[in-house]
């Protein structure tokens, strides 16, 4: 069992800025592909976007894309999620995951990925 802890959610206008964080205690993330989940209130959880575990490799939502940026740490223990230009509809519950194996490119956001934090806040007001 890998545990995941989010930290930095938190309230930002329209057009602000956040820096989402992904750690373990005690654990290594270098041999697990990482990535990150969000879920609003009625809404189907969706997938955000996920990075290989060489790092190489990055996947995003079309949504997100050229707004978010994820990434691994220095420290082999963390990964991150920069969110620029935030818009209303970002609010939800954001959610950091863990995959034993890289996932197949075209279904990056589809397939079962084994571990989940409990979920981080973030709310973007207009």
């Amino acid at each position: 069992q890998v545990l995941l802890v989010e930290s930095g959610g938190g309230l930002v206008q329209t057009g602000g800025s956040l820096r989402l964080t992904c750690e373990t205690s005690g654990r290594t993330l270098a041999t697990y592909a990482m990535g990150w989940f969000r879920q609003s209130p009625g809404k189907e959880r969706e997938a955000v976007a996920a990075v290989s575990r060489s790092g190489i490799n990055t996947y995003y939502r079309d949504s997100v894309k050229g707004r978010f940026t994820i990434s691994r740490g220095d420290a082999k223990n963390t990964v991150y999620l920069q969110m620029n230009s935030l818009k209303p509809e970002d609010t939800a519950v954001y959610q950091c995951v863990a995959r034993r194996a890289d996932p197949p490119a075209p279904q990056w956001g589809l397939v079962e990925y084994d571990y989940w934090g409990q979920g981080a806040q973030v709310t973007v007001s207009s």
